[in-house]
């Protein structure tokens, strides 16, 4: 797999978002390409991948809500 570039825009840059796709692109097209070699198909690879990084999104989302309700917690003990 291609090294990922590191960022070379501040957090606030509006492009980000666009930098860490520049940034990720290969080494994303090298994992579809390594899944399909292992024998799965170019169509379950990309859903699979938009699956894990769907889980990943929740899962931080979920941190961040429970991280909120335990500062309101914390503020009422």
């Amino acid at each position: 797999m291609r090294d990922i570039y590191k960022p070379f825009v501040a957090t606030d840059d509006p492009d980000r978002d666009i930098r860490c796709q520049d940034a990720l692109q290969f080494a994303f097209r090298d994992l579809v390409a390594a899944s399909v070699d292992a024998g799965w198909s170019e169509h379950e690879a990309l859903e699979a991948i938009a699956t894990l990084a769907d889980d990943g999104l929740r899962r931080i989302g979920a941190n961040d809500d429970a991280q909120t309700l335990l500062d309101v917690l914390r503020r009422m003990a």
